[in-house]
């Protein structure tokens, strides 16, 4: 299934811990631009690291959410080839939203990046929360979850071996 728009360009993602249990994630590309407020209801940066890393195997569609209390922030990423259309739905109620189809919600956000911009910019907004905060001051701010070092791991490894990226790699824990 082909996308309704070519890629936009660059594209920059981060990731702000904020109060206890809050945090703030900013796209921008070279046409617009979002910032969404998330809370620790759910793992939000695991699911966002978890979800590029999952683009790498067989599946061709992911969808997680960020509960914004009460809001759901839907993430629909859909791969073909190395392209990724990212659609960013948001839902009044994410009580009764997870019952919903995609266009139920608002879109918020809608791009087309390669594979390779997408990883690369999950992982500078992930590894700079690492630098900013470190384990034990991200699980002081996110409370409920620990940061995911993991996960991080396994995208860099996966983006450094499949996707020739020739942008600069922060290689400092995790």
């Amino acid at each position: 299934m082909p996308f309704a728009q070519a890629p936009t360009g660059a594209l920059q993602l981060k990731w702000e811990l904020r109060d206890h249990g809050w945090a703030r994630c900013h796209l921008a590309n070279d046409f617009s631009q979002a910032s969404l407020v998330v809370s620790y209801c759910t793992d939000a940066l695991a699911d966002l690291v978890a979800a590029a890393g999952g683009l790498y195997g067989q599946q061709r569609t992911t969808r997680f959410f960020f509960d914004a209390e009460p809001q759901e922030i839907r993430w629909v990423l859909r791969a073909e080839d190395a392209l990724i259309d990212v659609t960013i739905y948001e839902f009044p109620d994410v009580s009764v939203s997870p019952d919903l189809p995609d266009s139920a919600g608002t879109v918020i956000w809608q791009s087309a990046h390669s594979r390779r911009l997408f990883s690369h910019a999950v992982l500078n907004a992930a590894q700079t929360v690492f630098t900013e905060h470190g384990e034990a001051g991200y699980q002081a701010k996110w409370m409920l979850h620990p940061f995911p070092v993991a996960l991080v791991q396994d995208l860099r490894r996966l983006h450094l071996r499949d996707d020739a990226c020739g942008l600069a790699h922060d290689h400092a824990h995790p």
